[in-house]
């Protein structure tokens, strides 16, 4: 049939009144109930079936059936819907298709079902939905409403679809509303006092015009005729009608906001609120099963009252928000010493996960996210997505949410950070892949405004970079519904002149994966401490060197003199620079100059012996570096930092890792923020493994590993060059990222076990000391390895809680070192020139610079052997 093309609706008169449903035509019905629609719907699918239309009934509400369903047809949806071999729950009799949908699955997965289900039944399809009103009920919000039917409106629209959606006046925004008129073809308000008095009123009708088109209709519902209403006695009925009591609501706020008022009055009033309690935890804070037990068990209603007058925008607040506001609860009940004397107040603002789906809806994104979600265009459609999510716009409403947040916030410096549904839950914890910005927030308010805004489009496109994809897909969460919400902190730190920056800031564990000594408990715990912002603690960056502390030994270092002491410091701090209006870093020595002498003295070891040298020669001068001894010397601080961990540990009934900064006064004492926690995965396991006595040994390592007991097989060995790679032009040399990215897809397409070694340390943004490759680029690795090679500079580095790092746990994947000491006990490089190197059957395109430094072996029936005992922090490699 043509598009457009006219349709009966069952009822003659309203055919003339409306000229006609036609092709195409979305039809929503604002009504008081349900019985108000059946006047309407009922004819309707009476018509359909009698012109033998394909008639389809969306089933996704709590209301009783909007078309006559028998217990039969409800027991048969039952059995459709526990088959799990079904694509769709779906059954059919008496010429119409009856679909059962469930939005408790969430927006993106009930969404993408029903547009699968519209896109197999095709053309010309005739179709009635369940209330509209009973999705608000579920999701709690309007916004996730109109979102629904703004993509699915238009969608119907394309495939010349007929489709009636009933709404229920009153329980919705005057905005939100105005979304559904202004995206349906057709809008009509229906009043009724009986069955005797049914009257309509179109308030749109789209691309058809008449005299009395909206005016006022009378339907008689015997004859199926349509009175315009001209006559002053039937006009003074009708608006008596819709002047009723019944139809002056004088609703202007969205259902979650008259509910919020609702309850904060019950509230006041001394009712009991452990029920409510409940509902607002599951529909603003997470889906995480085991994060909303712990919830419910530490916050109270007040709690909730302080996270919603902080919340920009409805839907949840997501995994990280959860994960802090968590753990600062459990200090606050368990530990108030420190939380009342040392903790710093929180003052986040929660940007809601529903307005990621608003900006994507509302930028035309839908089609692109919808074609991301299938097997062939996850990763295609992905990038364009992240494209269109850096380039969008917010709408003015959002706008003023921010501008919310920036006046609450002056000028001071804040952050921008991802808290998605799945982030910083129990056994994914996403470390690094999504962004966090932080906005230096000087400026006009329309310049910080844009910048602001900035942020937030990077850390929603950040859910499309390849790494997050790639993680998603080997968890098993390509087809997941991850929505994106915010999480807006104040940066903790003094201002130092142009500068501004914590003391000191870094990550912790409570279940250390790294012993670098023998008889060390691992289950006191480690910190990573920097100085400055504490993105030099999760990253691998330039010629920094975090202080690695393990609380069981604080004191302990594994650095044999001061030269190496020098070395393996930190020689960077990164700073917010408020005159450059920028994030970078400086060298250490210029973020001592701006610090106060008491600062100095808790970040800085001196070296005597230089100093001594110095003074005899007449010339005193000072000699530090910057590894944070007197945070290590603090026995109150290591204490303190001991309890924190010990203390979440207990209460999550799992091992932990944090986010914190650190800022010092003038008389030794400091506060902590607590910024981030998270469960962490450790690799625990007790097998033992036996190290084979071969002579034809690869390589041997002690003491310089990660990851579980196993025995591998081997099929692949990748190894580059440390000095080839030295010699490679500077300029040049994050190409070989590339190279390792295609290895590595090689031996995903292939099946192949693999090992990667690489010179210095994999992942850092300085390609001098490494390959910069992400994520992504080594995830079907099942060894990892760092070789040192200290003529020219290249160092592994045990980096034990950088974001690689929990990356390497999460997806089982070993790490070793090969150090040039008595831990490398063996390491015959010369044995892989033994084999054809297979590069250029991988990758044709490369020069013979590359195939030269990066040898890629396959093993045929011959195979390696990969052996690693966790218990023994023993590895051996050998060829067969």
């Amino acid at each position: 049939m043509a598009a457009f093309e006219r349709a009966k609706s069952g009822i003659p008169g309203l055919d003339t009144a409306l000229d006609n449903i036609r092709l195409g035509d979305n039809v929503v019905w604002n009504v008081t109930n349900l019985n108000e629609f059946s006047y309407f719907v009922d004819p309707y699918v009476k018509q359909a079936k009698k012109d033998n239309r394909n008639l389809i009934y969306m089933r996704f509400a709590n209301h009783p059936p909007l078309i006559e369903m028998t217990d039969e047809d409800f027991r048969l949806l039952e059995i459709e819907e526990e088959n799990s071999d079904n694509e769709f729950c779906m059954i059919e009799r008496d010429g119409i298709k009856i679909y059962k949908v469930n939005p408790y699955n969430q927006f993106e997965t009930f969404t993408l079902e029903v547009h699968r289900i519209i896109e197999k039944e095709g053309r010309d399809a005739f179709y009635v939905f369940d209330c509209l009103s009973d999705l608000q009920a579920v999701w709690s919000t309007d916004l996730m409403m109109g979102n629904f039917f703004k993509v699915t409106c238009p969608f119907l629209f394309q495939l010349d679809t007929i489709a009636y959606f009933p709404i229920i006046r009153g329980r919705h925004s005057y905005d939100a509303i105005a979304k559904i008129r202004e995206t349906t073809q057709l809008f009509l308000n229906v009043y009724s006092n009986s069955t005797d008095e049914i009257y309509f009123s179109p308030l749109k009708v789209w691309n058809r015009y008449s005299q009395t088109m909206f005016l006022g209709h009378k339907l008689n519902l015997n004859t199926g005729s349509v009175k315009v209403l001209q006559d002053g006695q039937e006009l003074s009925k009708y608006y008596k009608t819709i002047n009723s009591d019944i139809y002056q609501n004088g609703q202007t706020l969205d259902s979650w906001e008259r509910y919020m008022l609702q309850v904060r009055r019950e509230y006041e009033e001394g009712r009991n609120m452990d029920d409510e309690c409940d509902k607002i935890c599951e529909l603003m804070m997470t889906k995480d099963e085991r994060m909303l037990s712990k919830i419910k068990e530490y916050f109270t209603f007040e709690d909730y009252i302080s996270i919603y007058d902080r919340r920009v925008g409805s839907g949840l607040v997501g995994g990280k928000t959860c994960g802090m506001l968590l753990a600062r609860k459990i200090i606050e009940r368990n530990r108030p010493d420190i939380y009342n004397d040392i903790f710093e107040p929180d003052d986040s603002f929660y940007i809601g996960s529903d307005l990621f789906y608003t900006y994507i809806v509302s930028n035309d994104l839908w089609d692109l996210r919808v074609k991301q979600r299938t097997e062939e265009g996850y990763y295609e459609y992905g990038a364009k997505l992240e494209e269109g999510l850096k380039n969008g716009v917010f709408s003015d409403e959002i706008k003023k949410g921010f501008i919310q947040i920036l006046d609450y916030f002056g000028q001071n410096p804040i952050i921008v950070r991802s808290s998605s549904f799945l982030e910083d839950g129990y056994g994914n914890a996403f470390a690094g892949k999504y962004e966090s910005v932080f906005c230096v927030n000087r400026g006009s308010l329309e310049e910080r405004l844009e910048a602001f805004e900035e942020a937030v489009k990077v850390v929603y496109s950040s859910t499309m970079n390849i790494s997050a994809l790639e993680y998603r897909k080997i968890n098993g969460l390509d087809d997941t519904d991850e929505q994106m919400a915010l999480l807006v902190q104040r940066v903790s730190g003094s201002y130092y002149g142009d500068y501004f920056f914590p003391t000191v800031a870094g990550v912790g564990f409570s279940y250390s994966p790294y012993s670098p000594l023998p008889d060390m408990d691992n289950s006191k715990g480690m910190l990573r401490l920097v100085m400055g912002l504490g993105t030099k603690a999760v990253d691998r960056t330039k010629k920094d060197y975090p202080r690695i502390i393990n609380l069981d030994k604080p004191e302990v270092t594994l650095t044999k003199d001061i030269k190496e002491k020098h070395r393996y410091s930190q020689h960077y701090l990164d700073v917010i620079d408020l005159k450059n209006i920028s994030l970078h870093d400086i060298p250490v020595d210029e973020g001592l100059e701006v610090i106060p002498r008491y600062a100095k003295r808790i970040l800085v070891e001196h070296d005597r012996e230089a100093e001594r040298m110095f003074r005899d020669r007449g010339r005193p001068r000072e000699i530090v570096f910057v590894n944070c001894e007197g945070f290590v010397k603090n026995t109150e601080f290591v204490d303190v930092m001991k309890d924190i961990l010990n203390t979440l540990e207990t209460a999550y009934d799992y091992p932990v890792d944090i986010e914190y900064t650190v800022n010092v006064g003038e008389d030794n004492s400091f506060n902590i923020n607590l910024l981030q926690c998270r469960p962490l995965q450790v690799s625990v396991n007790d097998e033992d493994i036996e190290m084979p006595e071969d002579k034809n040994v690869f390589f041997h390592i002690k003491e310089s590993s990660m990851g579980m007991s196993r025995k591998n097989k081997i099929d692949t060995i990748c190894y580059v060059d440390p000095h080839k790679y030295y010699e490679y032009p500077y300029a040049q040399k994050s190409s070989l990222s590339r190279v390792i990215s295609d290895v590595n897809t090689y031996c995903k397409d292939n099946d192949k076990t693999a090992i990667l070694i690489v010179p210095g340390r994999i992942g850092t943004s300085s390609p001098e000391l490494g390959i910069p490759v992400v994520f992504a680029d080594i995830s079907h690795f099942s060894a990892i390895l760092e070789e040192a090679y200290s003529e020219v500079g290249y160092m592994p580095e045990l980096s034990f809680g950088s974001h690689m790092f929990q990356d390497l746990v999460e997806a089982e994947i070993y790490y070793g070192a090969l150090f040039e000491n008595e831990k490398k006990i063996e390491f015959n490089r010369d044995m892989l020139y033994d084999y054809e190197n297979v590069l250029e059957k991988i990758n044709l395109g490369l020069n013979d610079e590359i195939y030269d430094m990066v040898q890629v072996i396959d093993f045929d029936e011959a195979k390696a052997e990969l052996y690693h005992d966790m218990n023994r922090d023993e590895t051996m490699c050998i060829f067969k």
